[in-house]
């Protein structure tokens, strides 16, 4: 059996399971569920390093459709029924085909893929997560991108584009700083 079968098997799985569930909007519960998890996975990833633009801003992106996720029964959550639960059906499916490819991505340590997956999940969230709170206003991961971008160029400002930042060529600049100091000094 391919994995594509067995990953949709469980998928299936996982259908009739919520369908048999008596949880109301259990799909609500799930999306933030495999969200949360896939957001930890890509954090551990990229905190050894300086994040990039764009990981900072697929990160924001996951923690702004994540930020007050509503519990089931909340006031301002409506319960889906027949077209609308197909639909999030849909992007459940979706969702769940994405995470499968940020394994794969994980698996070969290709950040900059797991990147890019980690949006596209975050947008099926999104989506599931507007049927049920319709009312809730989420950015778009082209708005959270341009104020990231904004922050990134400020940063990078700061920074001393001659520089590297490592230990050691910050002290042979200062060394060869002090080198001249001393040699201007004799003159």
């Amino acid at each position: 059996m391919s994995e594509n079968n067995e990953n949709e098997y469980d998928f299936d799985e996982m259908v009739r399971r919520a369908e048999a569930s008596d949880e109301r909007n259990i799909w609500l519960r799930v999306a933030a569920e495999r969200l949360s998890i896939v957001r930890y996975v890509f954090l551990v990833q990229i905190e050894d390093g300086i994040p990039t633009a764009s990981q900072r801003a697929s990160l924001e992106y996951a923690d702004a459709v994540l930020i007050g996720w509503p519990d089931a029964d909340a006031e301002d959550v409506v319960e889906v029924q027949g077209d609308e639960l197909k639909t999030i059906t849909g992007h459940v499916r979706m969702m769940e085909e994405y995470i499968t490819r940020f394994r794969e991505c994980e698996r070969e340590n290709n950040i900059d893929g797991m990147t890019d997956v980690l949006i596209r999940i975050s947008e099926q969230v999104a989506e599931i997560r507007k049927r049920f709170q319709p009312g809730f206003p989420l950015p778009t991961f082209a708005e959270i991108r341009r104020v990231v971008q904004e922050e990134w160029d400020e940063d990078m400002d700061r920074i001393d584009p001659d520089s590297s930042g490592s230990a050691s060529s910050v002290e042979q600049e200062s060394e060869a700083e002090d080198a001249q100091q001393r040699a201007g000094g004799q003159a």
